[in-house]
């Protein structure tokens, strides 16, 4: 059953974020994990690009 996050990430005059969900190969077994952040919208074309 899925679950619904409701929070309040832009507030007026502050920043706005992104939650970012990337997929990353697990070390040393065959599968995929999930990682989820919650990043400045600014940062979050820098953490996918992998720079």
């Amino acid at each position: 059953m899925a679950k619904k996050t409701v929070a309040t990430l832009k507030k007026e005059g502050g920043k706005t974020f992104t939650k970012v969900i990337r997929m990353m190969k697990k070390e040393g077994a065959k599968g995929y994990s999930f990682v989820e952040q919650v990043v400045p919208t600014d940062e979050a074309d820098k953490l996918l690009s992998g720079k």
